[in-house]
């Protein structure tokens, strides 16, 4: 049987297939040539701009220390808990100087590697607005919403915002927050953004995940999405709940790639919606 997914991708051109594999293929930017990683022992914590390396060895404290503009955090033999109170308290000091907007009371975990299981002990937990600031590796979840037909459920995120705002999203994206699991979060984040509530796990079809990075306002976007699939029955209409998205509208396949290419979409949605169809070829 042809899946939602399946239908939206044979909908596609050639040129619209060659197009949303070029969006995989540029997700991911390297950081621009002046910026660092700053280093909590052998670790790359994630990559600073030399002016936000300073400031981080400024106001860090005797646990931080600049070394050819490249900042070193001296907390590796520290606990977990340690860790994350010290670094809490640099963010809470960016915060008090204006430096951090959209401040959210929320944390996100970090792991010693891109590819550790997220199951594994995180190294630390701290403000998730944090992340960027620094630079660091956050993780996301992005569902992408078929109708049977093979259209495309898409979210306009709201105008109140602090990233993005306007633009169109997935049915459901969301940070991954500590302490809670892949599935967990996309299935709260359905009920959340999307109204869509006694989903089973087994609606979600795992669909890989990729990794975007670039230059944003805020710092460095480092984020791996991953990504699922997720057939809706006309029944089920997506409706916000928690007033990030201020509609939903429904794309045909030749819509959502006009909107892509028009820049209508956030990024990391247009990579999640192209790793989602090519985790099905």
């Amino acid at each position: 049987m042809t899946t939602a997914p399946q239908l939206f991708s044979q909908a596609l051109g050639n040129d619209d297939k060659s197009f949303l594999k070029g969006v995989l293929a540029v997700a991911r930017e390297a950081p621009p040539a002046q910026w660092e990683p700053w280093l909590c022992g052998p670790l790359a914590m994630g990559y600073l701009h030399p002016a936000r390396a300073a400031w981080l060895a400024q106001w860090g404290g005797n646990a931080f220390s600049l070394d050819s503009c490249r900042c070193h955090w001296h907390a590796f033999e520290a606990s977990e808990p340690a860790r994350s109170a010290q670094l809490q308290a640099v963010l809470e000091q960016a915060r008090a100087q204006a430096l951090i907007t959209g401040w959210r009371n929320e944390r996100f975990s970090w792991w010693e590697r891109a590819d550790d299981s997220l199951e594994s002990p995180h190294f630390l937990s701290v403000e998730r607005s944090g992340f960027r600031f620094l630079g660091m590796l956050s993780h996301a979840v992005h569902i992408n919403g078929f109708t049977p037909q093979g259209h495309l459920w898409c979210g306009r995120r709201s105008l109140n915002k602090a990233t993005d705002p306007g633009m169109l999203d997935n049915v459901t994206a969301g940070g991954l927050p500590t302490g809670e699991s892949v599935l967990e979060c996309a299935l709260r984040e359905l009920e959340e953004e999307a109204g869509l509530t006694g989903l089973s796990s087994d609606a979600l079809v795992a669909a890989g995940a990729i990794r975007t990075s670039r230059r944003e306002a805020e710092g460095w976007h480092d984020e791996i999405i991953h990504v699922f699939n997720l057939e809706l029955c006309d029944q089920r209409i997506p409706k916000n709940r928690d007033g990030e998205v201020s509609e939903f509208v429904r794309l045909s396949p030749a819509q959502a790639v006009q909107a892509i290419a028009a820049a209508a979409f956030t990024r990391d949605a247009a990579a999640a919606l192209a790793q989602g169809l090519a985790a099905i070829l």
